[in-house]
């Protein structure tokens, strides 16, 4: 428990919903401005793609089962299903019936898939750098850093 707030509080404290807003708000603003930059150069995957082509890129195998994949990239089970139609048909995944569980179907990073992501990523770096990383300081990184981690793994529990 955070020292000074309680887990019985049906309201976020002023301080709190200030730094909600600034986190709902800062995270919009930058990942639009980011996404608007990737879309703007043809060769590059959009922000969405990116991140489902990381999450298998660093998954064993380069593969993940959909129901896994649409956890690492938030999106509903319908969502993620459109969204790898769109990329498999690009070229950049594929479909394998899951070997150990027949109705399972696992998404799989494609060679053109990493190319994709070696195109996109020096982009993305700038957006993140202009956008964000250049906006704090050290101290600041490593705060910020530690508490969205507590806070996503905090929401990952079941």
């Amino acid at each position: 428990m955070v020292r000074g707030m309680s887990t019985d509080r049906l309201e976020p404290d002023p301080t709190r919903l200030a730094a909600w807003e600034a986190f709902v708000f800062a995270h919009a603003a930058v990942v639009g401005r980011i996404e608007r930059e990737l879309a703007g150069d043809p060769d590059l995957v959009p922000l969405a793609w990116y991140d489902v082509l990381t999450a298998l890129s660093e998954a064993p195998g380069e593969r993940l089962r959909l129901s896994e994949l649409a956890r690492e990239v938030v999106l509903s089970r319908s969502g993620l299903t459109r969204l790898v139609d769109r990329l498999e048909a690009a070229g950049l995944l594929r479909r394998e019936a899951c070997p150990d569980d027949g109705r399972g179907t696992l998404a799989v990073l494609t060679p053109a898939g990493e190319a994709a992501l070696r195109r996109t990523w020096p982009a993305y770096a700038r957006g993140i750098v202009a956008h964000f990383a250049r906006h704090l300081d050290d101290d600041e990184a490593r705060v910020l850093s530690a508490a969205l981690g507590r806070i996503r793994d905090a929401a990952r529990e079941p």
